[in-house]
């Protein structure tokens, strides 16, 4: 038995809060968690639209039913089944919606942040770390990593030498069901602070989600 790959056509879905105009200063690519869809995801954002922020929520290419019932439906980034593979469709993927997004403008025009929750942090990571066919990476501002969790640190996902001149907040609710699993919550965030010297904390009172007030006051900053 011998395994075979094929690169096939997908179609992707993604939403978007607000529209590009001479207006725009800000862009933000918001990237759900595992079994989130960009639909409700989306509605977190609404509250960033101040007519000069354009808000990106693309959706992971994998989609399945999360309950017994086949009702309720989620999507995934990755998993580690033909992990390597997914990684590029899911970079390529995000590429070319920049891309489109952008629109032949210059990114050095626009205050970009990359926000990922969840699954979804260490996500943004991998597309920041990569680098394009032109040879150019994704540039960001500002990336947010909000309740992600990174169990052997940054490294594995980006060179932390890149988040250099990359404002990069880690965000997590104090009562989050999974953070509070670790055996060391503090040892975690301080590894996490080792790497990237910069890095800003926030902690809200609240469990794993995306807290809209914790995003109104990151975007004043």
């Amino acid at each position: 038995m011998t395994e075979h790959h094929i690169a096939v056509q997908r179609t992707a879905r993604y939403y978007t809060i607000g529209e590009l105009t001479d207006r725009t200063k800000n862009i933000w690519f918001c990237l759900h968690g595992f079994g989130q869809l960009a639909r409700y995801f989306s509605r977190k954002f609404t509250g960033l639209d101040d007519g000069q922020t354009l808000l990106v929520v693309p959706e992971g290419l994998s989609r399945f039913y999360i309950d017994g019932t086949y009702n309720r439906i989620g999507a995934s980034w990755l998993t580690r089944e033909d992990r390597d593979d997914e990684i590029s469709d899911f970079l390529a993927y995000l590429n070319s919606l920049h891309d489109l997004i952008l629109d032949g403008r210059n990114a050095s025009d626009f205050h970009t942040t990359v926000l990922g929750f969840s699954q979804g942090a260490a996500t943004a990571c991998r597309w920041l770390n990569q680098s394009t066919d032109k040879g150019k990476s994704i540039r960001a501002d500002r990336l947010i990593l909000w309740a992600g969790y990174f169990p052997t640190g940054f490294n594995d996902l980006i060179e932390p030498a890149k988040l250099a001149s990359v404002e990069t907040h880690y965000v997590y609710g104090k009562q989050d069901e999974y953070l509070m699993e670790l055996a060391d919550l503090n040892a975690y965030i301080n590894r996490l602070q080792t790497e990237v010297p910069g890095l800003k904390l926030t902690a809200f009172d609240g469990g794993h989600r995306v807290e809209p007030a914790i995003l109104a006051q990151l975007m004043g900053e």
